[in-house]
């Protein structure tokens, strides 16, 4: 059986196809949710403590401050840490808010996934910058797009 996506190792397939997936459904860039999912690096399941006692749950690493205030929707940490889809779906969800309502550049805005203080979206938005560049160009080389000339001679009459 071949690999979906030969040049990307198995343990980031989920990643990737799931990143794709959620990047269409929600409308944000894909490129900017590969590099958010890429950086946070996290894997289903995990807790990663954070030096104000807050945790990063999952692979897409949300807070457990952040968590509270999606309670109200239903959504939990057990929901975050499951593998599958659902966390990157909800990433690209969060990501398409915070570049809708945010103000500055697109990438402070995607950057507001990680912080909102300055001088830390500043380091996330660089290194995200990286990475969006390098996703575009495995993107471009995967699912080349064209454009179209369209023939608007009816039929017969060429």
């Amino acid at each position: 059986m071949m690999d979906v996506l030969p040049d990307i190792p198995p343990a980031r397939q989920e990643m990737v196809t799931c990143s794709l997936g959620a990047a269409l459904a929600y409308d944000v860039p894909a490129n900017i949710l590969l590099a958010v999912a890429e950086k946070e690096a996290g894997k289903p399941g995990q807790w990663v403590r954070n030096e104000n006692g807050s945790f990063d749950v999952g692979s897409l690493q949300f807070n457990t401050t952040y968590l509270r205030d999606l309670g109200r929707y239903g959504i939990t940490a057990a929901d975050v840490a499951a593998p599958g889809c659902y966390p990157f779906m909800l990433a690209a969800w969060r990501i398409r808010g915070h570049l809708r309502n945010d103000v500055g550049d697109v990438w402070t805005r995607a950057s507001n996934y990680h912080s909102r203080t300055p001088h830390i979206n500043a380091r996330y938005r660089t290194d995200l910058i990286r990475r969006a560049s390098r996703w575009t160009l495995w993107l471009d080389s995967h699912f080349p797009t064209h454009d179209a000339v369209v023939d608007v001679t009816p039929y017969g009459k060429r």
